[in-house]
């Protein structure tokens, strides 16, 4: 398997599941309700604002496999449109599911030479680097969102 098939995996499987760590956006964010989705709890992210940050990146780097320009700022990385019924966030769910997989299948078409070509600019590093960071970084919201789900449905229960 070549290193971009081996990212694109990575990639659909903290989403759709079948990672090390056996933890999904899939698992952690279907069955939520909208409320439970936009709940702040201690000051934190509330999950929809987290889902939608790791998503902001996914697309922002689609679009530059895509041979589009990078056109994603860490400032609006957070800026989510509202999320006011069911249907909204049954809708960003999809959204988030369909870029998730169009971002792997992108991935997967890469040439393995590529993955080691600057991203963009020498100052993003190569292309490897900035795969696998947005791997990470869903891992690590992903945690983030376990735990917020968690202290929710806790407090639902008391």
């Amino acid at each position: 398997m070549s290193l971009p098939a081996h990212l694109a995996k990575h990639l659909r499987d903290v989403y759709f599941g079948g990672n090390w760590s056996t933890s999904s956006y899939k698992e952690h964010l279907s069955g939520l309700s909208w409320r439970q989705a936009t709940t702040q709890v201690h000051g934190f992210n509330t999950i929809a604002t987290l889902a939608y940050h790791t998503h902001y990146y996914v697309v922002a780097v689609s679009g530059v496999l895509k041979g589009g320009p990078l056109d994603a700022k860490d400032k609006f990385s957070f800026d989510h449109p509202p999320i006011a019924s069911q249907a909204d966030w049954d809708q960003f769910l999809e959204k988030v599911w369909s870029a998730a997989e169009n971002f792997a299948a992108l991935i997967e078409q890469l040439p393995e030479t590529q993955i080691w070509a600057d991203f963009i600019d020498s100052k993003y590093g190569n292309y490897y680097r900035n795969l696998q960071g947005i791997i990470e970084h869903l891992h690590y919201h992903l945690g983030q969102i376990v735990l917020i789900r968690k202290l929710i449905l806790q407090a639902q229960h008391d």
